[in-house]
This record gives structure tokens, C-alpha cells and sequence, in this order.
């Protein structure tokens, strides 16, 4: 192999996997189509192909999704577009995807089912004919900014703070209007506004009453909920044009108005040396959907590029004298007006193929600037560039220096063929047609000229050597933005190394602690399924991993179970049954549960018959995992163990406590809905002796300050009850499949698309085994607790970040248990996406 040759900065970017279609013989690409690719913020990519089969005359316009965990599991929709797809965009909650055509064709997908690999076409507009040159989704309203200088606050609400922004169009009462805006080649400006009753609102209107060829355009929108569009007609020499655009709804129509911006003439046209050098305008980009005041152009010839950033600036007109002479207040006073100047501008570069920007909403005052300097924090201060001869630089997006380089070319050689044998082709090199950056700017994808999809890593101080306190921070700071947002955190997970994980997982926690009460309340599961998440990525935090998973289903289940209380008045005080349920569980710390339900109002708890006996599978969990908790609390000693956590974690065995005394009284009504022990003596009442039990070890941690050991008595006790009692097994959730654990070692992954790869983990799982299903034993519907046997016949759907199953259809028609479902339709309960399983998937 060829020697690499010197990187920008090494260690700056590295490949994380590749994947690639299945080779087929008959089909093959074509060259001139562009590719385009979108990225969510919940780590869907979506992106097209230019495969085209021998037979077929046609190309079939084929839309693309895959979920950056399960890259292998491609859900491929022929996208019914005519033409070639020229936009695709995600929406701001990464949920519904545009696709817009060379036909003046736009479609909006959105998930059936809320299955993250099932997507149909709701809805659309069409401007007959006119091919789409830019599509964005209407701004929300919702910016935040990022300041670095802050990453030490304690409240987040100093570090990541909200930015007075105007949606573009409002609704009754101030909501924001949902809908889409696209440029086409024609000139024409059109809107379409999706209204709460599903119906579609569409206008369309000429940019200036001169309409010209537009070949290129970006959208972008401002503060004040006005549209800014920029477009070229492909032309350097002619002028980079702006529009103001503004949208209104007007007895039930959309109404559009266009006004004219200042425009400007690329550096390198007016540049004597350079004047002929670069004929065509190929890039024309906002650096943000939300700031209209900068923009970044790419000049072009056959063989290289050049790029410059621009930036809108007020500046002072001066007056002439003898107006200053006549009256002195306009001398004071100079009129404003709006001028683009140049910020800066690269050198001779080779031909730029690609542009990608950053999405990451960095504040970037003067100060956080210099703190994110010296700190060496880079993420969302670079823009990545793609070359024709398959390297990708990353800039820095106000001075355009040079961050980080990575050369593809040279590891894009077969290896099964000597480089002398190959004939030296004439053709181009594999270059990246479609680039796309991740919501924290911590990872990069690239669909090549071979349809094949790379994941990059891109390191948060692009290369920097930083101390590992430093290295912590600057991750922290990100997955804080992450649980703050509600966005994926995947792209993160790239840069964890085991050796963190323990040290990032309390630093979160403390953080976490360090927020206000209501804030706390909103973040408490999102930090629960973040912590699961790192936890799987070291071989000594693995067990802790099903009791962050085990915990979320605790605290799922205690809401609804308290929500099922009624009050028996009407005008009963303030407190909600479940409150007082919290409220005399912890008052009263008698260890025998008749006591404690004596002090309960036991009419709160009438249910129907029905309702209490489809609660069983529940009830019957919970039962369990506390009998199985117990039994474990001699062996302590042991962290490998699932449950371990649970032992020292007062809130968790109290919120179990409340259960236990729900659940007896439920019992009174109806025993049948009691959890099912196997005990060895017919008298013994085993429910008050596991509360018991449980009460004593509550006792121990209930104060986080000062933890007590059980005492002797106790483990003794607990000794006693594998005698007394079976110990269930309890169903704890696979390690899942997914590709973040095989990434650690920095091997690049080699996958296919629709395969999934034979590759076995990391030494992690195989130890893990023990306490996890093996394949030929009966499957269980994790979140329903049914069983379903060892090979299942009903359709299900599996997690895409905990991996846990459930089946897609309810087998229930009792409301309690709809309102069960009703927490996990749309996302798993950590949060993950949906994804439907094959049939066969024993």
C-alpha cells in the first residue's frame, strides 16, 4: 500500500464503519445523478442511491433509512418520484422526512406505526415541472445556544440557553405553524402549510418580478420570523441574490411576499489573478438554517475550487459635506444600511464534491470563542468539505482554516488486488457525493460514488492531546445538551472509552443533581437510560446495565399503578392517592404491612375485577424482582450481578415498598391478582414476610447521606429464603445487537446492507450470557411481561438503543392496561426508536 500521506492533524477524524450494497452484477452507477443525504437528531440517516439496473431502462428513485446503531438493517422505499430526488430533510423532532424532485414533486413521509423501519407518504405539494433546487421545514421558533464559556455552570439553563426566535408562522394562541418552503429552477418561491386537520395550505410565488434561472438556493430564516433566500444562477459572474420572504395565512389562504435583499459578487470574479479561473458557482450554503447573516459560496473549474464565507453587516453610510453643513443633526446621524463583506477565503483548493455543515447552535460570542480555543472544544465550529480526490477536510466556519484532514483515497484500493496488476483507470476517483454531519458534530457520514455509506468519527478537539479530565468535559458538556434537547446520543458514544465510563456516568449524576426539583422530574428517565447506555460500553459496568433498564420499567410501572387510584370524593384535599400513598409509605416505617394500610383510605383502591386481574403479568414483576433482590443481598459482594445497584438505592426500594402495599390491598378485592410464590409451607404469608424484609434494607439506604449496612439479623434472614421460597429467574434485557460496542477499538467495521453482521462482541457479553435467555429457550414480551414462547408467532417490535421486545398488535382491550401501552407506542421507555422485528426472529 501506498504511504499515507501527512494528515492536517492526526487523530483529527478516523473511519468507524463502512457499509456497502450486496454486489449485484447487472446494475451500475450513474455518474451524473447528485446524491443527497439528511441526518436526524435522533440518528436516523436517510439518504439516496444512483443504482440502476441493466434490464429496467428507468431508475427507480429509491429513499433510503437506516438507524446509525443497525446500519445493516436498510429500510429501502421506492420513493414514487419520477425524477431524481434533489432534497431530502428531516423535521426538528426527526420524525417525518421531506423528499423533493426534479419534477416539482414534494413528499412528506412520516413512520407508520411509529416503527422507525416503516415509512408511507401522507402528504405533499407539486409545482408541476419545476425542478426543486431547496426545501427547508418552517423554523418552530425553539433556538438554543451553546456557551462554552458556561461548561462549568451548575444550571443548565445557563449553559445551553433559549434564544428569542419567531417561528416563521403562528397558529391561535402563539404555536407554531408546521409546514414547508422550497426554491425551484423557475424562480418561484412555494409554501405549504399543514393545518391540525391534516388539510395542506399551498401558495406559490415568483422571488422577483424579473424571474431568472435559479440554479442554486438555501433557505435560512431570521429572529424576527421572516424567510431569507439566497440563490445563483450557477454563474460567477453573475450576482449571489437575496429575498426577504414572508408568509401569512389570509382568510384561509397562504399568502407570500417577496421583497429584495442586498446581493453580492463572489471575491474570486473581482480578484484580477483568479478573474476566468472559476466560471461556475457549485455551493451556495447558509452555516445555519437560523442565521441568514452568513453564507458560504464554492467556486468552480474541472479540476479545483475555492470557498468564502461571507456575512451581512450594518455599517454607516457617510454623508456628503455640504448636507452636514445644512443641517447638523444628519452628520450626527449617518443612515444605516445592510452590506455583505467577505469574512474569509481559502486558497486554491482541489475540486470540493461535497459540503457539510455543522448543526450544533454554538454561541459564538468573542469569549466563547477564546474559551472554546483554549479548552480545544471544536464541536460545531467546523464545516466539513469533501474532495473529488476522496479526502475530506474539516474548516473552521468563520476563518476557513484547516481543522482536521482525512485521506480516503488510499485505503479505498481492493485489497485483494495488487495495485501493479490494475490498470490506471481514467475515471474519477470514490469521492463523497452527499455529506452529512450529526446534531453534535461528533460524527460525519459520506454516500460515496458507490452508494456505499462511511461513518466517520470526528474527536471533539480534532486531534488535540487533552488530559483526561479535559476529554470528560467536553463529552459531559454534549450529553448534557443531549438530555436537554431530547436528541440522540449515539454520535457520543463513539468517543467513549471504557476507562470513562464509570467517572462520566457520575459526573452526569452530580450534574444531574446540581438542577432544579422541576427539572429533575423531567430529566429523571432520560439520565436513567443515558447512564444504560455508557454503561454498556466497559466490561465492568455491564451488569449495572439491566438495573438502569430494570429501573425504568420500575418507575413506568409505579406511575401507572398510582394512577389507577382513585379519590373517593370529589373535593378530596390537594393530594393526589398516589402522593399520600408516597407520603404515609415513607412516614411510616412499620415493618409489618397491615400496619401501613390501616393509615390508607382502602376506598381509593376499589378497581374493577377485571382491571386488577389484567394487572396481573405487572404485579407479578414486581413480586418477583423484589423476592429475587432479597435472595441476592448475602452475595453482595459481587457487582457483576444484576439487581446489585438496586440494594443501595433508597428511592428504588421505596417506590417498591408503596407497590407491595397496593398490590396487598388490591389483593383483598381480588386474589387472583396477587403475584404467584412457590412456597415451601402452606401458612406461610410471604407477602408480609418479603415486606418485612424489604422495609428493614429500605431503612438502611433511605438517606443518600448516611448508608448503613444491613445487619446480620437481616442477611440472616434473607439467607432463609431460598428455603422458604423459589427464587424466580428474572427476564433481564439482552445486551442488544447494536454496532457501538464493536467500535472501541478503533478497528474500522466492514458491513452490508440488509445483512447483519456475523460479528460477535466484544468479551463483554459472553460473561453476560449467563443471566440472559439463550436462543432456543421461549421469548418474552418484555414490557408486557407474556410469554411467548420459543418461537413466536405474533409480529413484534424491538428497541433500537435497549433492545428490548414487545409485541406490535395489543392483545388487551382493558383500558388500564391501554393506558400501560400508552407510555411505550411511540418510543421505547428509554426513549430508543421503534424497529419491527422479521417474524423468524428466534
Amino acid at each position: 500500500a501506498v504511504p499515507c500521506p501527512l494528515r492536517g492533524r492526526a487523530g483529527g477524524m478516523d473511519l468507524a464503519y463502512v457499509c456497502e450494497w450486496e454486489k449485484k452484477p447487472k446494475s451500475n452507477h450513474c455518474p451524473s445523478i447528485p446524491l443527497v443525504c439528511a441526518w436526524s437528531c435522533r440518528n436516523l440517516i436517510a439518504f439516496t442511491t444512483d443504482l440502476r439496473n441493466e434490464e429496467e431502462k428507468d431508475l427507480t428513485h429509491m429513499v433510503h433509512i437506516i438507524d446509525t446503531e443497525h446500519p445493516w438493517d436498510v429500510y429501502s422505499v421506492n420513493s414514487g418520484h419520477t425524477e431524481v430526488i434533489t432534497c431530502l430533510e428531516w423535521d426538528q423532532s426527526g420524525s417525518r422526512l421531506l423528499s423533493a424532485d426534479a419534477d416539482g414533486h414534494i413528499k412528506c413521509w412520516s413512520m407508520t406505526d411509529h416503527l422507525a423501519n416503516s415509512w408511507e407518504n401522507t402528504v405533499g405539494s407539486v409545482v408541476e415541472g419545476d425542478p426543486v433546487v431547496a426545501l427547508s421545514w418552517l423554523h418552530n421558533g425553539v433556538k438554543l445556544a451553546l456557551h462554552v464559556e458556561k461548561s462549568g455552570a451548575s444550571n443548565f439553563g445557563e449553559k445551553f440557553s433559549r434564544v428569542k426566535f419567531s417561528p416563521s408562522l403562528t397558529l391561535f394562541g402563539g404555536k407554531p405553524m408546521e409546514g414547508w418552503i422550497a426554491v425551484t429552477i423557475s424562480g418561484l418561491v412555494t409554501v405549504s402549510l399543514l393545518k391540525p386537520n391534516g388539510q395542506v395550505l399551498t401558495a406559490t410565488e415568483s422571488l422577483c418580478r424579473l424571474r431568472c434561472r435559479v440554479a442554486l438556493a438555501d433557505v435560512a430564516f431570521t429572529g424576527g420570523g421572516n424567510i431569507v433566500v439566497a440563490t445563483s444562477d450557477g454563474s460567477s459572474t453573475s450576482p449571489v441574490q437575496f429575498y426577504k420572504v414572508c408568509v401569512s395565512v389570509v382568510n384561509e389562504k397562504c399568502k407570500i411576499d417577496t421583497e429584495i435583499l442586498p446581493s453580492l459578487f463572489m471575491r474570486c470574479t473581482t480578484d484580477p489573478a483568479r478573474k476566468d479561473k472559476y466560471p461556475a458557482i457549485t455551493h451556495l450554503k447558509f452555516l445555519a438554517r437560523d442565521m441568514s447573516e452568513q453564507v458560504l459560496l464554492c467556486a468552480s473549474n474541472q479540476n479545483n475550487s475555492i470557498v468564502e464565507c461571507w456575512s451581512l453587516r450594518k455599517e454607516g453610510l457617510p454623508v456628503n459635506n455640504i448636507f452636514q453643513q445644512i443641517s447638523p443633526v444628519v452628520g450626527d446621524k449617518q443612515p444605516m444600511i445592510l452590506k455583505w463583506r467577505i469574512l474569509s477565503a481559502t486558497n486554491d483548493l482541489d475540486r470540493v464534491s461535497a459540503v457539510a455543515l455543522p448543526k450544533l447552535p454554538i454561541s459564538l460570542t468573542n469569549t466563547d470563542l477564546k474559551v472554546a480555543n483554549d479548552t480545544k472544544f471544536f464541536p460545531g465550529l467546523g464545516l466539513a468539505l469533501a474532495f473529488h480526490d476522496g479526502s475530506v477536510h474539516i474548516v473552521h466556519r468563520l476563518s476557513l482554516q484547516m481543522m482536521a484532514v482525512f485521506y480516503g483515497s488510499s485505503s479505498q484500493r481492493p485489497v485483494d488486488e495488487p495495485a501493479l496488476k490494475r490498470p490506471r483507470t481514467a475515471g474519477p476517483l470514490v469521492h463523497f457525493k452527499a455529506m452529512q454531519l450529526s446534531w453534535t458534530s461528533l460524527a460525519l457520514c459520506g454516500v460515496d460514488s458507490h452508494g456505499k455509506l462511511s461513518m466517520l468519527r470526528i474527536s471533539p478537539s480534532m486531534g488535540h492531546v487533552l488530559d483526561m479530565n479535559m476529554s470528560l468535559r467536553h463529552l459531559l458538556f454534549l450529553l448534557e445538551y443531549c438530555m436537554v434537547t431530547g436528541y440522540d446520543w449515539w454520535d457520543i458514544l463513539l468517543h467513549v472509552q471504557p476507562s470513562m465510563v464509570q467517572n462520566l456516568v457520575e459526573k452526569l449524576h452530580e450534574e444531574y443533581m446540581r438542577q432544579n426539583a422541576a427539572l429533575q422530574q423531567v430529566l429523571s428517565t432520560r439520565i436513567v437510560a443515558m447512564k444504560a447506555s455508557l454503561c454498556k460500553l466497559s466490561s465492568s459496568t455491564i451488569a449495572r446495565v439491566c438495573d438502569y433498564h430494570a429501573k425504568l420499567f420500575l418507575i413506568a410501572i409505579s406511575c401507572t399503578l398510582k394512577s389507577l387510584l382513585r379519590p373517593h370524593f370529589l373535593n378530596t384535599p390537594d393530594k393526589s392517592p398516589g402522593d399520600r400513598l408516597t407520603e404515609i409509605c415513607s412516614k411510616i416505617t412499620d415493618v409489618d404491612i397491615d400496619k401501613v394500610m390501616i393509615n390508607l383510605k382502602t376506598e381509593e383502591f376499589v378497581l374493577e375485577m377485571t382491571t386488577l386481574q389484567s394487572l396481573q403479568q405487572l404485579i407479578q414483576w414486581v413480586g418477583d424482582f423484589v423476592l429475587y433482590l432479597l435472595a441476592s443481598l448475602p452475595n453482595q459482594g459481587s457487582p457483576v450481578r444484576p439487581g446489585h445497584s438496586f440494594l443501595r438505592d433508597g428511592a428504588s426500594l421505596g417506590m417498591f415498598r408503596e407497590l407491595m402495599v397496593v398490590i396487598r390491598i388490591w389483593g383483598l378485592l381480588k386474589p387472583s391478582c396477587l403475584p404467584v410464590y412457590t412456597a415451601t409451607s402452606d401458612t406461610q404469608d410471604s407477602m408480609s414476610l418479603l415486606f418485612r424484609l424489604l422495609t428493614k434494607l429500605w431503612l438502611c439506604c433511605r438517606e443518600e447521606n448516611h448508608i448503613t449496612e444491613p445487619d446480620d439479623a437481616l442477611i440472616d434472614e434473607c439467607c432463609l429464603l431460598p428455603s422458604q421460597l423459589l427464587i424466580p429467574n428474572i427476564d433481564w434485557l439482552p445486551i442488544n445487537d447494536g454496532i457501538i460496542s464493536k467500535l472501541q477499538n478503533k478497528q474500522l467495521v466492514r458491513l452490508q446492507f440488509g445483512k447483519a453482521p456475523g460479528l460477535v462482541g466484544h468479551t463483554v457479553s459472553s460473561q453476560f450470557d449467563a443471566f440472559v435467555r439463550a436462543p432456543g429457550q421461549p421469548k418474552i414480551d418484555h414490557l408486557r411481561r407474556l410469554h411467548l414462547g420459543a418461537y413466536p408467532t405474533e409480529e413484534c417490535k424491538s428497541c433500537t438503543r435497549c433492545g428490548c421486545v414487545t409485541m406490535l398488535k395489543s392483545p388487551n382491550k382493558v383500558t388500564a392496561v391501554k393506558q400501560w401501552e400508552q407510555r411505550w407506542i411511540k418510543n421505547c421507555l428509554c426513549g430508543g426508536l421503534w424497529r419491527k422485528m422479521p417474524l423468524s426472529y428466534s
